[in-house]
């Protein structure tokens, strides 16, 4: 199993949950974190740092986003991984409450 990370991400790319992940699964762009399907150990610990719900169990992806399953797959493994956490994006907080997450 693995987790997956989800639309909510795009536009935020809160990084609280890269602190929480024993193998450094977590790979970024300029816009949103992907999670590397190879290396996610299901542990968990960075679904309740995700202040957007944008990290699902692989078991758990909602109908409507299960095409980020493929997307985390192939983004991640290019992509730098993610070891600290960062300044979110500048409309991150402006994105959180126009998702409901306030």
């Amino acid at each position: 199993m693995t987790h997956v990370v989800t639309s909510n991400c795009t536009g935020c790319r809160f990084t609280e949950c890269v602190t929480v992940c024993p193998v450094e699964c977590f790979h970024g762009d300029a816009e949103r974190l992907y999670i590397d399907p190879g290396l996610c150990i299901d542990c968990g610990a960075c679904i309740p740092l995700c202040p957007v719900k944008a990290i699902y169990d692989l078991v758990d992806v909602p109908a409507a986003q299960r095409e980020w399953i493929a997307i985390n797959a192939e983004r991640a493994a290019p992509l730098p991984v993610m070891r600290a956490k960062q300044a979110a994006l500048p409309d991150a907080e402006a994105q959180r409450v126009a998702l409901g997450f306030a």
